[in-house]
C-alpha cells in the first residue's frame, strides 16, 4: 500500500528552522546579556575597590600632610631656641667686652690725646677726639693697630685743624680727629675657652 504525505511538510521544515534560528538568537542574546551584566559587576566592583583605595591614600595623606605641618613648626621651634640660646650666649660671651675696651683705650691713648666721645655699634668702635699734634694721633693708631690685644683694624676717618682761646688770649692750635677701630670679640682671643653653658643649680 503507497502512504502519501498530503501534509506541506516543506512549510513545517521551514517553520522549524526560523524557530531554531529565533531561539538560537534569543540564547545569543540571553547569553550576551549575561556577559555583559558580569562584566558591568566585575567593572563595578573593580571601581569599588578602587575608590576606597583613593579614599583610604587620601586620607593617609591628609595625615602626612598634618605630621609634615607639625614636624616644620617643631623645626622652626628648634631654630627659634637655637637663636634665643646664641643671643644669650653672645650676651655672656660679650658682657664683659665694654670693660676690656674701656682699660685698653686708656692704655693706649697717648698723651696730648682727649677722647671726647666713644660709641659702639656692633663690633665697630667711632671715637672722636682732640689732639695737640699730629703725631699724637699717628701714636694712637700705631698703639691700637700693633700694641693692642682688643682693639683692631684702625682707620682714620677725618683730622682738621681747630683753635682754641687760652687764659692769655692766645690761639693754640689743636687737633680735631675722629677715627673707627674693630673690637676683638673673647671668642676671637688666642687660646680662648668656649662658653660653657652654666650648669642647673640642684
Amino acid at each position: 500500500m503507497i502512504l502519501i504525505n498530503l501534509l506541506p511538510h516543506r512549510e513545517e521544515k521551514r517553520r522549524r528552522k526560523k524557530i531554531a534560528f529565533f531561539a538560537g538568537i534569543g540564547a545569543a542574546a540571553a547569553f550576551g546579556l549575561l556577559a555583559v551584566g558580569v562584566w558591568y559587576g566585575v567593572v563595578d566592583q573593580l571601581t569599588s575597590s578602587q575608590r576606597e583605595r583613593n579614599a583610604y591614600l587620601a586620607a593617609e595623606i591628609g595625615k602626612l600632610e598634618i605630621q609634615i605641618k607639625d614636624i616644620a613648626a617643631l623645626k622652626a621651634e628648634i631654630e627659634s631656641l637655637k637663636a634665643r640660646q646664641k643671643a644669650v650666649e653672645d650676651l655672656q660671651i660679650d658682657r664683659n667686652v665694654p670693660v676690656h675696651l674701656l682699660n685698653e683705650l686708656v692704655r693706649q691713648t697717648p698723651e696730648g690725646v682727649y677722647l671726647t666721645s666713644v660709641k659702639q655699634k656692633g663690633q665697630v668702635i667711632a671715637i672722636l677726639g682732640v689732639a695737640q699734634t699730629n703725631e699724637r694721633v699717628s701714636e694712637l693708631l700705631r698703639n691700637t693697630a700693633y700694641n693692642s690685644e682688643w682693639l683692631v683694624k684702625p682707620e682714620l676717618v677725618e683730622i682738621k685743624v681747630s683753635g682754641v682761646q687760652t687764659a692769655d688770649r692766645s690761639q693754640k692750635r689743636l687737633f680735631d680727629f675722629s677715627l673707627r677701630v674693630s673690637v676683638k670679640r673673647p671668642q676671637e682671643q688666642p687660646g680662648a675657652v668656649p662658653v660653657a653653658p652654666a650648669a642647673k643649680k640642684g
